[in-house]
């Protein structure tokens, strides 16, 4: 079955930077298309930024310009970096896998401090 680790998250202060990064697994051929969502406590559970077979990404305005998503060279791996953060920032990041429905990894907490 379909596996989703996320790495990377922590605390970090206000204006510093992370990479988030996700390893894939039992997905079988082809390259998915991928991404990242953010809950924060209390709210609903929101895109970050996605990323397509072809590469072709998409991000939510409130962080573009600041993050970046991006694959590695294996398809597995799927990587968000993230500059200039802000408190509003902090929550927990989910590694998402498109797979006929939504698959989700377990979350990394990112705590941006002001």
């Amino acid at each position: 079955q379909v596996q989703l680790v996320e790495s990377g998250g922590g605390l970090v202060q206000a204006g510093g930077s992370l990479r988030l990064s996700c390893a894939a697994s039992g997905f079988g051929v082809g390259i998915p298309t991928m991404g990242w969502y953010r809950q924060a406590p209390g709210k609903q559970r929101d895109m970050v930024a996605t990323i397509t077979s072809r590469s072709e990404t998409n991000y939510a305005d409130s962080v573009k310009g600041r993050f970046t998503i991006s694959r590695g060279n294996a398809k597995n791996m799927v990587y968000l970096e993230m500059n200039g953060l802000k408190p509003e920032d902090s929550a927990v990041y989910y590694c998402m896998l498109q797979l006929g429905y939504p698959r989700w990894g377990q979350g990394t907490q990112v705590t941006v401090s002001s």
